[in-house]
Parts: C-alpha cells; sequence; structure tokens
C-alpha cells in the first residue's frame, strides 16, 4: 500500500553547544551543521528507509528544491511537493553535549502548502492506505475528513502538540503516536482519557525507557515496550524516526508488537547520530544492528 504524508519540510541549522542556553545566556557554539529535518520530511524518510511507499504532500520556497532532491534520493516520492512564494521552513537546533536538544522553528512554506493539494493526492489514494500527519503543517482537519471518506486510515503524531489539532484529528485517527510530555498535555487539554478521544490506538513513548501500547480492543490495559540501551549523542529527529518506521511497519502488514518494536530499534539506532533526516538509519542496519 501507499503513505499519505501531509509533512513539513524544514531546513535544520544545528548547533553542537556545552549545554542548553539558560535565560539571558549567550554561548559560543561547539560546531553547526545544516540539513534536510522536518517533523515531516523525517517520518517520510523513515518510512521510506523501512522499506514503505511514500507519498509526501507538501512545499518549499524557492531555497528548498535541495531538499526535495534529496527526499527524492532517500526513496521519497516528491511529485507531490509544490514550490510556494514564501522561505522554507527552517528549525534552529540546539544540542547540548548529553543528546538533549532544544528547538525553534519558523514554518515558512510549510503554512503555505496549496488547498487543493491534499485533495489532488487523496484521489489517487486507495482504500487501506495510510495518511499520515503532525503538527507543522495547516489542513490537518480537512485531510482527516478526506481520508475517512475514501476508506483510508489516519495515523497521527500529535507534536508539536495543538489543542486544537488534535481535536480536530483524534475522532479520526485510527492511531496516534506522543511522547510522555505530549500525553500529559493532551490530558490537560481535553480533561478526557484514553478510552473517551476516540483513537484505536495510542502509542506513547517514554524515551531510553521505551513506552507503552494502549488499545481499545485489550481495554486500555498498558502494553509496556522497551527500547535497546544505547548511548545517545543527539535526540533530534528520534521520535519521528519512530513514527516512520512504526507505520511503514504497519502498512507492510506486520502485526502492531512488532512494529513497535522495530521502530525502538530504528530510534535507538538514530539517536546515536548527529542530524535529523539525513542520518535515519535504513531497514537493514536496524536489523542488522547489535544493541549491547
Amino acid at each position: 500500500m501507499t503513505i499519505w504524508n501531509l509533512g513539513s519540510i524544514n531546513i535544520d541549522i544545528a548547533y553542537a553547544v556545552p549545554h542548553l542556553p539558560l535565560p539571558g545566556e549567550t554561548l559560543a557554539a561547539l560546531s553547526l551543521t545544516r540539513g534536510l529535518g522536518g517533523k515531516g520530511a523525517n517520518m517520510s524518510v523513515a518510512a521510506a528507509r523501512a522499506a514503505a511507499r511514500v507519498v509526501h504532500l507538501g512545499a518549499v520556497g524557492e531555497d528548498g528544491a535541495w531538499a526535495v532532491e534529496r527526499m527524492m534520493e532517500y526513496g521519497v516520492d516528491t511529485r507531490l511537493i509544490t514550490t510556494v512564494d514564501g522561505p522554507t521552513g527552517h528549525a534552529i537546533i540546539l544540542v547540548d553535549r548529553a543528546g538533549e536538544n532544544s528547538i525553534v522553528l519558523h514554518p515558512g512554506a510549510n503554512h503555505l502548502i496549496p488547498e487543493d493539494l491534499v485533495g489532488q493526492a487523496l484521489s489517487d489514494a486507495d482504500t487501506g492506505d495510510y495518511l499520515l500527519l503532525q503538527n507543522e503543517t495547516l489542513m490537518q482537519r480537512e485531510a482527516v475528513t478526506m481520508a475517512r471518506d475514501l476508506g483510508l486510515k489516519v495515523a497521527y503524531a500529535a507534536a508539536p502538540f495543538d489543542a486544537e489539532a488534535a481535536r480536530n484529528v483524534m475522532s479520526h485517527a485510527d492511531l496516534m503516536v506522543l511522547n510522555a510530555v505530549e500525553m500529559e498535555q493532551l490530558r490537560a487539554a481535553s480533561g478526557q482519557d484514553l478510552a473517551a478521544i476516540g483513537v484505536e490506538t495510542v502509542i506513547v513513548t517514554e524515551g531510553g525507557s521505551g513506552g507503552r501500547i494502549h488499545r481499545a480492543q485489550t481495554g486500555w490495559e498498558p502494553e509496556h515496550f522497551t527500547a535497546p540501551r544505547v548511548e545517545a549523542v543527539d535526540t533530534t529527529g528520534a521520535g519521528d524516526t519512530f513514527t516512520g518506521y512504526l507505520v511503514a511497519g504497519l502498512d507492510r502488514g506486520l502485526p502492531l508488537r512488532q512494529s513497535v518494536e522495530l521502530a525502538a530499534r530504528a530510534a535507538a539506532l538514530m539517536v546515536t547520530r548527529h542530524g535529523t533526516a539525513d542520518v535515519i538509519p535504513d531497514l537493514k542496519d536496524v536489523q542488522a544492528t547489535r544493541f549491547g
């Protein structure tokens, strides 16, 4: 089948720093890198590297042609990425010596995706395909409504957390992925427990501890999964890698538990590397790596 990803594309400008700065503090960066990123692009690259067919729906400015070419090199179908009059989205990323990060986003072209692009794309979708979304673009409500009408499955990464976007998507989603902080933000914003939000399967990631699978069919009893133990150098993009691998596994027909465990392995390998989309591991690397 196909994963149709309505997702952001960013230019990532990453600075290695001794520690994350305190308010009012000025730091000298240890190094600077520039690469492809954005939650949407990261998820598309991860799913493609996990052997899924991925069509990315998005936008860049004139300064983003190289980002589209790089996504294509990584196996993503980029025919539905349009060029708009505005800057490509970008992120300023600070990464400390422990691998923790702090990120500032400018949406740019990610908020200028033409309204007819989603309809144009999903008119070619087949029943059983996946629509994948996160919160760095607009038009989530329109996309999920159309996807449901066409018989697509909907996978939603509720990040960066946005209460309105979550309300628009949750009742249409088959699968939701979020981290523990985002889960608490969702509970606080909605005032609902998992059974009430209307999503069949909710995966809550907990970093190096692994995470929990919550399913309606098992009465919402949490199922713990572990993450391989690694020495993290950069956690940027780990959650996106997890989501891309997870949806790719499900799209290829793997059972949920097996897809989650594969995604956890991919995310663990990802945090041992500096960078974002450009260093997402491919399926052979993930399968061949022996973790300590």
